[in-house]
Order: C-alpha cells, then sequence, then structure tokens
C-alpha cells in the first residue's frame, strides 16, 4: 500500500483533524507548531527541542518542534509524519547536519538508524511523545513486534554531538 493512500492515524480524531491533513500540519497545525517550537527551544521539557536544519530549496533555516527519545544513553528524533515530513526531507539534503535547541543551542548530526533497529526506539518514542502517539497506530504497551511492523514508514534518526 503507497504511502498517499494510507490515512494519518490522528486524522481518526476530530481535534487532530484540526491540526494535521494527508501526513502534513494545516494552518493552524503550523500555527500549534510555532508556539511548540518556541517552549522547546527554551528547554521547559527534557524531552522536547526545537530542530533547525537548512531547507532544501530556500537555503533558509527552518524550524521544526521535536521529540527527543533516549534509549541505551542515546538520543534519537522520530518522524512522527514519516518520510514525507519536510523537516526529514531537508535533513537529508543536508546530509544530517543540524542544530537542536533546548535551553541552548547544539550542532549536532543525525544518522538515519536502519529499519531493522528502529523498533525498540519506536517503543520509547510513543511513551515519551504524547503527541507522537497518535500519528503512530499502535499503542503505547504493545509488543515490540508491532513496532518491528511500523519501522519502514517513520524514520529515526540517532543525534551525534558535533
Amino acid at each position: 500500500m503507497s504511502r498517499a493512500s494510507q490515512t494519518d492515524p490522528a486524522e481518526q480524531r476530530a481535534l487532530w483533524r484540526l491540526l494535521y491533513r494527508d501526513w502534513r500540519p494545516t494552518r493552524m497545525g503550523r500555527v500549534a507548531n510555532r508556539v511548540a517550537g518556541w517552549s522547546s527551544a527554551l528547554g521547559l521539557s527534557p524531552v522536547a527541542a526545537l530542530l533547525e536544519v537548512r531547507g532544501r530549496v530556500s537555503g533558509r533555516p527552518r524550524s521544526t518542534p521535536v521529540v527527543i527519545a533516549t534509549l541505551d544513553g542515546e538520543r534519537y528524533l522520530v518522524s512522527m509524519l514519516g518520510p514525507g515530513s519536510d523537516w526529514v526531507k531537508n535533513v537529508e539534503a543536508a546530509d544530517g547536519h543540524a542544530v537542536l535547541r533546548q535551553g541552548g543551542r547544539r550542532v549536532v548530526r543525525l544518522v538515519a538508524v536502519p529499519p531493522a533497529e528502529r523498533a525498540p526506539v519506536l517503543r520509547e518514542y510513543v511513551r515519551v511523545a504524547t503527541s507522537g502517539r497518535n500519528h503512530l497506530p499502535v499503542a503505547v504497551d504493545s509488543p515490540l513486534a508491532e513496532f518491528e511492523g511500523l519501522a519502514e514508514r517513520y524514520p529515526v534518526y540517532r543525534i551525534d554531538p558535533v
């Protein structure tokens, strides 16, 4: 089944349909992302941050609020909107070079995690990313095998310091 024919699980709820349609933020979703980005950049949450990466078309910095999942001492980012997310495309075009703002500004390199290694990170992400849960069609307490079935659909990046 192609990505275009799959429905974002968040669209099953009326409130989330106001924020996301067809795996993309709506106008209201973009406003909510700006507010979330502002608070994330301040470092008010231990798991929220603002990701800055050079736009693949404009070349200007693009900011996106993200949730950081920590597993076995490593930190990871997950694209809750899948591989079509603008930040994922920008990270790929920038060869992983990015900045994370979380109370301070840190230059990082985002390294793509192969699908075979993503399941444990996805499980941790669903545990800590309360809003991200709405986009992954699996419950927080699901067995690892269910996350393995989703691994191809959700890009995961390890955060390496530069």
